[in-house]
This record gives C-alpha cells, structure tokens and sequence, in this order.
C-alpha cells in the first residue's frame, strides 16, 4: 500500500492529473514521500502519454494525422500543466547567455519569460509536433509512451549523478535532491527502460528503440556535461529542460532509422497482427 501511496504522490506533484478527496486523504500527503516517490517518475510519464496517445487515438478517426497530433499535444501539456516545458524556457533564459554562476541560478528562479525561453520552448513544440508528423500514425501511440518514459529516466540519471545547485530553502526540487537514494533512482530508471525494451520486442524493430534510446542518452550526456561545467550542479529548470531534450533526441532517433528503413524497404510499421 505504500508503493501506491508513493505513486499518488508522484502523480500530484509531476502532473496535473487529479488527486483529491478521500482518495488524497487516504494518499496522506507528506513531503518526506517526494523523494521515494520519484521511483515512479517515469509511470507518471507512461500514465500521461498513454492518455495522450488515446486522445491522438480518438482524434485519428476523423482529422488528419497532423491536426490529430496538435490536439494530442495540447492535451499532454494540460496534463503536465506545460511542468517541464516550463523548465525547459527558464534553462534556456539561462544558459543562452553568458553570465556568471549566481547570475544563471537567479534567471532560471525568474518566472517571466525571455527571448531565449521563447525561441527555445517554439523550436521544442514545432521540433516535437515536426518529428511526430513525418512518423506514420501506427507508430505514434508506442513512440509517445516510450519517449516519455525513457526521457524522465534521464531525468533521474541527472538527479543521482550532480548535486543539488541551489541553498535556497524554498526550492521546490530541494527535498527531492537531498533525499532520493540509489535505490529509489534504480527503480524509477529500471521503469523507464522497461517500456522500451518492451516496445522494441512488440513490435520486433529493436533497432528503431535502440537507436532511440543511445540518442536519447547521447544528449543527456551532453546536457549533463553543460550543466556541470556552468552551475556545477542540477536545478528544478534543469531536469524539466534535459527531459524535453531527451524525449526529442528519442523521437528523432526512431525517425531517422524509420526514415531510412521505409527508404530502402527494410522496416515496415507494427503489423496488426503483432498487436493481437
């Protein structure tokens, strides 16, 4: 029972999904759980991308793929509440400059929105909406669970293998940082492996998931390295901005390899027959 109270916290605190009444009194909130909580980060992120894909799913059946895809995107940000596209323009504000350490952690703690947020979170939505659109619509629901599942993983990776960048007290990620353990992180990225490794055998193109996946773990690395050498450690803004970035290098990883087998004849989208 405590597993699952661990997931309705997870599910509060990094989506916007609906936790209240006698369920959040059962739940009994306490801010020592976000820590472990964390395990099940990327089944937060599975939860949203499958209702994500349904809604695709739904809108499929009379739209065009690409309207389809708009209104499924629309409703993965209302279901997160935009939480790491958020991230993700506060780092860009940041680091798109050049300024000393003290400077960097102030820009990302500002809640108003720069030129460089701007351009960073548009080229991320049309870079997404771009990658999602050139893939056929068999493949959506099976890319948009993996990519979010591996991109939180990576998320995770970050948050065990930095320190925590800021003292303020305040900070929302703080007791997340100072509290998660090894274990807890091990889980939350064994949950984010498995839904890859589970697609890449479903529908027998493992060579899609994996080249996804070293994409996705090459620009973490790279995220990683940059983070390290300006702030000398993670902020709340940080694991938002290297989930969105991951989740794009997954997508865009698939896509060059189903790019080129459609070229050349070598891969096909999942038969049906593989989904009975």
């Amino acid at each position: 029972m405590l597993q699952l109270r661990l997931f309705l916290v997870a599910l509060q605190f990094y989506s916007r999904l609906p936790v209240t009444g006698r369920l959040a009194q059962w739940m009994d909130y306490d801010p020592a759980h976000l820590a472990p909580a964390t395990r099940y980060f990327p089944v937060v992120g599975l939860v949203v991308a499958s209702l994500t894909a349904i809604v695709y799913a739904g809108f499929g059946l009379m739209l065009p793929h690409p309207v389809a895809l708009l209104l499924a995107m629309a409703a993965g940000l209302m279901l997160t509440g935009a939480f790491h596209e958020d991230g993700l323009a506060d780092y860009c504000d940041a680091m798109g400059g050049y300024h000393e350490r003290a400077r960097l952690l102030e820009i990302m703690h500002d809640s108003r929105i720069g030129t460089y947020g701007a351009a960073g979170l548009v080229m991320m939505l049309v870079g997404r909406f771009q990658t999602l659109a050139a893939i056929d619509p068999s493949w959506i629901g099976v890319l948009l669970v993996s990519s979010a599942t591996m991109s939180r993983g990576c998320s995770v990776a970050i948050m065990i293998t930095l320190p925590y960048a800021r003292q303020d007290g305040a900070a929302i990620a703080k007791p997340i940082a100072q509290n998660l353990s090894l274990e807890d992180a091990a889980v939350a990225i064994a949950l984010a492996i498995a839904p890859v490794a589970l697609a890449a055998l479903w529908t027998g193109e493992i060579s899609v998931f994996a080249a996804a996946a070293v994409c996705s773990i090459a620009m973490t690395a790279w995220m990683r390295r940059r983070i390290r050498l300006r702030l000398g450690g993670y902020t709340g803004d940080c694991l938002g901005a290297v989930q969105q970035l991951a989740e794009l290098a997954f997508l865009i990883g698939a896509l060059a390899v189903l790019a080129a087998g459609i070229e050349s004849g070598a891969l096909e989208a999942p038969a049906a027959d593989n989904i009975e």
